[in-house]
């Protein structure tokens, strides 16, 4: 008897697939490894058409966290622009089919670099050499969007963008303690320093939040097929991902590239960090003079990320994705401390 799959009712699920978006039964669920949040799914049909199925975890759901609404609603209008994501194809809101809400949209196929092995498998050198350009080029065409045009201008305020990322993350961050695990509060004294010295917000944008070589698909020629994961997204600062972006984007000899476990732009061909960043103001009318700012509140942001990852884990809300949390306090401290440096120096 084949064992079932986690997250998924396959016999409503399937129902509401063949009705919904035109599946053909049978229909096989994998969860795709990696992915220690919303959970993502390969569905394929009878046909042998492959789709994609985003749901929140299994438990530990935080109130305001995993709102698959929401992210259907912002690839939907992103897709006619032309920028890339995956064609939205469903959204289900009747949790009587599959516990929470989830959404269809198609598999996009292509590469997702998640280290440097994988990078060099994937990519000659000069293809390799073109990949950080074709980031930043896209980040900058998301920024461009105009909000209300694309009809997201409601998703959210698009005022106090820093100000309000801060208390959440500060929030969550909070909520998300787990016993016998103490950081000593630099996060807390990370996340004032921050607050003191918040940029002037130059535009309203749509954030991914979250914008890496990870979180997109690619094509063979290194370009950008689709923006992945975009559970985080809002409108506020572009700063704010350009600064993840490069938080990310560790070079030979980063420190981060310990945490990140040899990160896919240490490969030889590579892009610098500074290069990806001059890619991006050619590409944009936005002043980066003030990036570093960004970096410290990325790392910031992402050692309060870490830590509800970690307590997610700690509560058993991964849908048998075991990946080792062990170092995970380490990296969370290693990150606050980061963030400190860049603030400082």
């Amino acid at each position: 008897m084949d064992t079932p799959v986690v997250g998924i009712n396959e016999a409503n699920v399937t129902a509401w697939m063949v009705e919904n978006v035109g599946a053909r039964v049978p229909l096989t669920f994998e969860l795709i490894a990696g992915g220690r949040s919303n959970l993502t799914f390969r569905v394929v049909d009878g046909a042998g058409t492959a789709f994609a199925l985003r749901r929140p975890p299994v438990s530990h759901v935080l109130p305001t966290a995993h709102d698959m609404v929401r992210e259907h609603t912002v690839i939907s209008a992103l897709f006619p622009l032309g920028i890339p994501v995956a064609e939205p194809l469903g959204l289900c809101v009747d949790e009587a089919v599959n516990e929470r809400p989830f959404y269809v949209m198609e598999f996009v196929e292509g590469a997702i670099i998640r280290d440097r092995v994988q990078a060099e498998e994937a990519f000659d050198w000069a293809t390799r050499r073109l990949i950080g350009d074709h980031l930043a080029t896209t980040l900058a065409r998301l920024h461009d969007v105009d909000v209300d045009e694309a009809g997201l201008g409601g998703l959210a305020r698009h005022d106090g963008y820093i100000e309000r990322q801060l208390r959440r993350w500060r929030t969550q961050y909070e909520q998300m303690r787990v016993d016998g695990v103490d950081h000593g509060g630099i996060i807390e004294a990370v996340g004032d320093q921050l607050a003191a010295q918040i940029p002037v917000q130059q535009r309203v944008s749509i954030v991914h939040g979250d914008y890496r070589l990870d979180n997109t698909v690619l094509d063979r020629h290194g370009k950008v097929r689709a923006i992945l994961d975009w559970e985080i997204c809002t409108l506020g600062d572009p700063m704010a991902d350009l600064g993840i972006l490069l938080c990310y984007w560790a070079e030979p000899g980063d420190s981060t590239s310990v945490l990140l476990g040899a990160p896919p732009s240490t490969a030889d061909g590579f892009a610098s960090r500074d290069q990806v960043l001059q890619s991006y103001a050619h590409h944009s009318d936005l002043d980066v003079s003030h990036v570093a700012y960004y970096q410290a509140f990325g790392y910031w942001k992402l050692a309060c990320i870490l830590q509800g990852v970690f307590a997610r884990y700690r509560a058993g809300a991964t849908a048998g994705d075991q990946g080792s949390v062990a170092g995970f306090p380490t990296h969370i401290a290693m990150l606050a401390e980061m963030a400190k440096q860049t603030l400082e120096h």
